[in-house]
């Protein structure tokens, strides 16, 4: 694997964590897609500065959009599903869907890579693009319902340029629902200390959500589900995590560092 700098370097993070998840909680997360790449990770200090909790945050927030992503193509036989912000994410092999079309996109060095490394197949597409040009989209058929996903992207851009993608994704698509992850602001300043740790000093988080239902009002889109990230861990894994992890997790599930995957229908344009 070539190395990227700034924000593409943080495709690492969550690659190296569905692999650790995957081997020390394989009943609750499995992702033999990542597993395989482990041999051609990079040397970084990921592993090195990461921990449990680390560890599970991440595996966490791909079992709840696995979830609702498995809900949507039940519901839609025929539709898309786009990765925004794809970087190496494996869900279209833990998914393995059968009529649904999914596409990748980010930025082309990325794309580039992820070809080089995971292929491309017919459903499952590869795009090089800005993510808030959108011209991206011409590539998608917008008339199908479209399920828009972004793990661990949109905190590194300011709020303005996530209500601006909103917006405009609403105007080219018919049936749009966005999936994403968001922490409030006391979460994204913890989470900023973390990512520091690992080596990246160049990809500063800057956007967080502290009530749900206030940015749907604002952005002009309903919210469908606001999901913690850990109910299903506390109650499958507590008696394997450690006590730091399990204080860690009700912290964020029911403290003031709160942290969700957000779950809105863009509406009909």
């Amino acid at each position: 694997m070539g190395e990227l700098k700034g924000v593409a370097d943080t495709l690492y993070i969550p690659l190296t964590a569905r692999i650790q998840a995957s081997k020390r909680f394989p009943e609750f997360f499995y992702d033999e897609t990542a597993l395989s790449l482990e041999c051609d990770l990079p040397e970084s200090s990921i592993e090195k500065n990461s921990n449990e909790y680390s560890y599970i945050a991440s595996a966490c927030r791909y079992r709840v959009t696995d979830s609702i992503t498995l809900d949507f193509m039940s519901h839609h036989e025929n539709c898309n599903v786009v990765n925004l912000g794809a970087g190496l994410e494996t869900s279209f092999f833990r998914l393995k869907p059968k009529t649904a079309k999914f596409y990748e996109m980010d930025l082309p060095d990325v794309v580039k890579m992820r070809k080089d490394i995971l292929g491309e197949r017919d459903n499952d597409v590869l795009i090089g693009g800005d993510l808030f040009d959108l011209s991206w989209a011409n590539e998608v058929d917008a008339s199908l319902p479209t399920l828009l996903t972004s793990l661990g992207v949109f905190q590194y851009f300011d709020e303005k340029r996530i209500r601006a993608f909103i917006s405009d994704a609403r105007k080219i698509f018919d049936r749009a629902e966005l999936v994403f992850d968001a922490m409030n602001e006391k979460a994204i300043s913890y989470a900023n200390k973390y990512v520091r740790k690992t080596g990246n000093k160049n990809a500063e988080m800057r956007f967080w959500v502290n009530d749900p239902s206030a940015f749907a009002k604002e952005s002009g889109i309903r919210l469908i589900a606001q999901e913690p990230f850990f109910t299903d861990a506390r109650k499958q894994l507590k008696g394997r995590l450690a006590l730091f992890t399990r204080a860690a997790m009700r912290e964020f599930d029911e403290g003031s560092r709160r942290g969700y995957v957000l779950h809105y229908d863009l509406g009909k344009r």
